[in-house]
């Protein structure tokens, strides 16, 4: 275990000591240019306290990151407007709808473009073309067009996140469903076995590391999809409105602390895939 987390360590530490010197050098004119119109002259170590601790830095020191999403988290109710708890869970609950409603469509698709062929030559390219419209473009278009049918809340930011997140399911369950080999496939025939005993028996099961290899993209940007909904929505609450809020009012700290909360609730729901994944392959037989 020393060996695997060893390198790990190392490179934090090293990317922690870089960032460091970036606050250093980022914040270091800001601070210069604040004692110089209060009429101080701090010496070198005293500069370097400042930078690491101005109230609104350019980049914020991992120190003050911390604190921040350590008050924000833990010493504030979760029902506060100012909670990075509360923020995540409107970001979460868009995010997890959208990504059911994203993946099923997506395991439907693949399903059928598997079994019928004319399918596969008339919706792979616009599958594919779909991706190229940047989301941040999209996203205005599709809020303003729900908002005017009386669609609000929820529904308009699932459905960006569900745009996202259906595209490396599909194209992986696609792959997936036609991973068994022709050798596999004649076997099955040769025991007159139906086109539902082939999906069940031999497709499905085939697919699963494709399905959950989909499903660990697709997770992390149904998060990233909700957080790019609720920024042209005015919304007031969820990571895309307090990142917004935080761009408003120069507060990088509160940028970095939303950015921090986004990246470990992705990284959550990456992990809680992956233990699922092991422990159906292991159900299946699969080696540990």
């Amino acid at each position: 275990m020393s060996r695997s987390i060893l390198p790990v360590l190392t490179i934090c530490a090293v990317l922690a000591v870089a960032w460091y010197l970036g606050a250093i050098w980022m914040n270091w004119q800001v601070v210069a240019d604040t004692q110089a119109r209060a009429g101080a002259a701090p010496d070198a170590a005293e500069m370097v306290r400042l930078t690491l601790n101005h109230a609104r830095p350019l980049l914020p020191a991992p120190h003050q990151i911390l604190e921040e999403f350590w008050r924000t988290t833990a010493t504030l109710p979760v029902t506060s407007r100012r909670s990075l708890v509360h923020h995540a869970w409107v970001t979460l609950s868009a995010a997890l709808v959208g990504f059911g409603m994203g993946a099923a469509f997506a395991v439907v698709l693949a399903v059928a473009i598997v079994h019928i062929r004319a399918l596969e030559r008339s919706l792979m390219p616009w599958i594919v073309a779909s991706q190229a419209v940047p989301v941040l473009a999209l996203a205005p278009i599709v809020i303003v067009a729900l908002g005017a049918l009386g669609l609000q809340g929820l529904l308009p930011k699932a459905i960006i996140a569900a745009y996202l997140c259906f595209f490396p399911v599909a194209i992986g369950m696609v792959k997936g469903f036609r991973a068994p080999d022709a050798m596999a496939l004649d076997l099955m025939r040769t025991w007159s076995a139906s086109r539902a005993q082939l999906f069940w028996k031999l497709r499905l099961p085939a697919s699963l590391p494709y399905l959950f290899a989909g499903l660990k993209v697709a997770i992390a940007a149904a998060v990233v999809g909700a957080i790019v909904a609720e920024l042209p929505a005015g919304a007031q609450a969820g990571l895309g409105a307090r990142l917004l809020a935080g761009s408003y009012f120069g507060q990088t700290i509160q940028i970095w602390s939303a950015l921090l909360m986004a990246a470990l609730l992705s990284a959550s729901l990456v992990g809680l895939l992956g233990a699922a994944e092991r422990m159906l392959a292991r159900r299946m037989g699969a080696r540990a």
